[in-house]
């Protein structure tokens, strides 16, 4: 794991002992089953008291059970920043190659697909403000410092491509464009491959 690298053991095992026990929820081998729900206890130690608006307080990562949930902080805190909000749309469809698959596709339409949201790809419709804070989901240029996971701020807001400074890793303060790209997503929870542009 490389968040473990130069951390004193205490910490390293902390560390070690949470992503394990999150592991373990995500793959329903923790908690307790009533009336087919899975019910975790959570440590005192990892739950934000109850606030009028805990949103604001918080200043480290969020973890949220639904992209529902992360959608409405996201857009909590797009909200709070300054500027004018532009919003992107994707350009989905049905991949050519799932031509043979037993899925009859006549009965998806755009706005079927539009609607698909699935882990590792972004949705239909992406608000941006300049100024804003993003994490890359993809590799697209590793030499560059374009990975997943690189923390980016929003400077400019293009027809098809968004200018960000890189504010993390070993290319800090890079200028970068990032235009459309096609994504197929792998979820096989899909019975079809689309594509979302």
């Amino acid at each position: 794991m490389r968040l473990a690298s130069g951390l004193e053991q205490s910490t390293a095992q902390e560390l070690r002992s949470f992503s394990d026990w999150i592991l373990q929820i995500g793959e329903g081998r923790s908690g307790t089953m009533v009336n087919d729900k899975l019910f975790v206890d959570i440590p005192s130690d990892l739950i934000i008291p109850v606030l009028e608006n805990p949103v604001e307080d918080i200043d480290r990562a969020i973890l949220a059970p639904t992209v529902e949930n992360v959608e409405e902080i996201n857009n909590y805190i797009v909200n709070l920043l300054p500027g004018e909000e532009r919003n992107y749309l994707s350009a989905d469809s049905i991949c050519g190659s799932d031509a043979y698959s037993d899925v009859d596709v006549d009965w998806i339409n755009v706005e079927f697909l539009n609607q698909i949201r699935c882990s590792g790809l972004p949705n239909h419709s992406l608000k941006f403000k300049i100024g804003m804070p993003i994490i890359l989901l993809r590799n697209i240029d590793p030499a560059g410092g374009l990975c997943n996971g690189t923390r980016l701020v929003v400077r400019d807001l293009g027809t098809n491509m968004i200018g960000a400074d890189i504010v993390s890793g070993s290319n800090v303060g890079d200028k970068v464009f990032i235009t459309r790209i096609n994504l197929i997503p792998s979820d096989m929870i899909i019975p079809f491959k689309f594509q979302r542009c």
